[in-house]
């Protein structure tokens, strides 16, 4: 019996429902929010990035990360700096990296327990699965 996609769909959705909100819940512990980690992670991950690059890395409106950039500028935990032409560089500051460490020591033991219920090759076979379904290589970055 084929599956049926909107329930796929929708499985997937509240799964991920269920870890954002884990996330976001226990990321408010260091006075930081998911939307505010994702940014010091992509910012982390890709020094000098410009706002462009950093809103497709978080999966948002160039729009919303200016606005987000700047509220994480303006708590001190970012350093704008001016690039080629119109380009501004992100770069995290000393305290925007101490957010970033607690955040990986919050977030690490939420992704377990959303993942305890899986065996080690089933997380691998769901990774490769959802890799597949967003185009790419089992070798590409990870978030």
């Amino acid at each position: 019996m084929p599956v049926e996609l909107q329930i796929l769909g929708r499985a997937v959705k509240a799964a991920q429902y269920r870890q954002h909100r884990a996330l976001d819940s226990r990321l408010a512990s260091i006075g930081s929010t998911l939307a505010q980690w994702d940014a010091l992670r992509a910012i982390g991950r890709t020094p000098g990035a410009s706002a462009r690059e950093l809103a497709g890395a978080t999966f948002q409106s160039e729009q919303a990360f200016g606005t987000l950039a700047g509220r994480l500028v303006a708590q001190g935990l970012v350093d704008r700096r001016p690039g080629h032409g119109r380009r501004f560089e992100h770069h995290l500051t000393p305290e925007g990296e101490r957010v970033l460490k607690a955040g990986h020591e919050v977030a690490n033991p939420v992704l377990a327990e959303c993942f305890e219920a899986l065996a080690e090759t089933e997380r691998e076979a769901l990774l490769g699965l959802l890799r597949k379904i967003e185009g790419r290589s089992e070798g590409g970055s990870g978030l």
